[in-house]
């Protein structure tokens, strides 16, 4: 890895956790250089177009690596309404180990720029609309029939996103769980 992939890598990195954390709007181009520990001439020269670029790039970032963690986690049974609950169980058990020390992956960033900025907006659709398609594929694959299975991968994804948030304002898990266990009434 050279000396300019690696700066890059720690500015998106660092970019990432922060929008999540922070805000988009919160987050200072000053403050990513200094805590990732880039040069400050390596901001401009990686990301020219600026914030814009960066939380774009961050938001593609964090949605590859939400998008794994679906997967796996997705991978760990057959039987998709089992398998749906042991993700959002995962998520509930990280949510409690951390504290509630990481942000809402997408969620910031949409909410603050989706009015004023479409490239981003854009951007966190598409992460939106990947984490929607793991679920609908998980259920394709048992044999949901396809129309069915996109709303349904909707509604999951909505479902636990609408729970994070709740779960960061309680300060606890217990929206995740209630999730997990209403899944078998919505896939009967």
């Amino acid at each position: 890895m050279t000396g300019k992939e690696n700066s890059r890598e720690r500015l998106i990195k660092t970019a990432s956790r922060l929008f999540q954390l922070q805000g988009y709007h919160a987050t200072g181009l000053n403050q990513i250089t200094k805590e990732s520990g880039a040069p400050k001439g390596s901001l401009y020269y990686h990301f020219p177009d600026g914030k814009e670029q960066l939380a774009i790039e961050s938001v593609q970032l964090t949605t590859a690596f939400v998008s794994k963690q679906i997967e796996e986690g997705l991978n760990k049974s057959t039987d998709p309404i089992e398998a749906i609950q042991l993700f959002i169980k995962d998520m509930a058990e990280r949510f409690e180990r951390e504290s509630c020390t990481v942000g809402i992956p997408i969620a910031a960033v949409a909410l603050e720029t989706s009015l004023i900025s479409e490239p981003l907006r854009a951007s966190c659709q598409s992460a939106y609309q990947k984490f929607q398609s793991a679920f609908t594929e998980k259920l394709i694959q048992s044999g949901y029939e396809e129309k069915h299975a996109m709303e349904l991968g909707i509604v999951i994804n909505s479902m636990i996103e609408g729970a994070f948030l709740i779960s960061f304002t309680m300060g606890k898990s217990e929206p995740l769980r209630l999730v997990a266990k209403q899944i078998p009434s919505l896939l009967k």
